[in-house]
C-alpha cells in the first residue's frame, strides 16, 4: 500500500554532545513520516481533529541499526501496513543521504471519537482515497 518518502535535515538541538541524534527524536521523525504521508492523501491531521477524530499511538516499535548525526539530510519512508479498519499501521525506514538504513519502525494508532473519547471503524473518506 501507499509509500511516502519526506526528506529533512538534523537539526543541532537534536543531538548529544557527540553529535548524534538522541534516541528520543526517532519517534518524532517517524511521526513526520506519518503526517507527509497522509498530506500526500490529502488528509491533514488538523482536519481530521476538526471533524472530531484523533489517532493516538497505541504501539510503536524501533529498531536501531545505525546513528543519525548532526546535518545528516534523513529520508524517513513511511509505508501503510494493511487496510485499516479501528487501527492504522504503519512501517517505517529512516535512511541518510548515502542510502543507509539508520533505523526501522513500526506504529499503530487507533481511530477515536475526539468528544466521546471512544474507538471509532476508520472513516469512509480516508478508506477512499486508499482505493484511488
Amino acid at each position: 500500500m501507499g509509500l511516502n518518502s519526506y526528506s529533512f535535515r538534523v537539526r543541532y538541538a537534536e543531538t548529544d554532545q557527540m553529535g548524534v541524534v538522541y534516541h528520543g527524536n526517532y519517534a518524532q521523525y517517524f511521526e513526520m513520516g506519518r503526517v507527509e504521508w497522509l498530506r500526500a492523501m490529502g488528509i491533514t491531521y488538523k482536519s481530521m481533529e476538526d471533524n472530531g477524530i484523533m489517532l493516538p499511538v497505541i504501539s510503536l516499535h524501533i529498531d536501531y541499526k545505525k546513528s543519525a548525526v548532526y546535518d545528516d539530510l534523513l529520508t524517513v519512508r513511511t509505508k501503510l501496513k494493511s487496510k485499516p479498519l479501528v487501527k492504522i499501521e504503519f512501517d517505517y525506514d529512516l535512511l541518510n543521504e548515502e542510502g543507509e538504513l539508520l533505523a526501522t519502525a513500526n506504529t499503530v494508532l487507533a481511530f477515536m471519537d475526539k468528544k466521546a473519547g471512544r474507538p471509532i471503524k476508520c472513516p469512509d473518506y480516508i478508506l477512499e482515497k486508499l482505493e484511488d
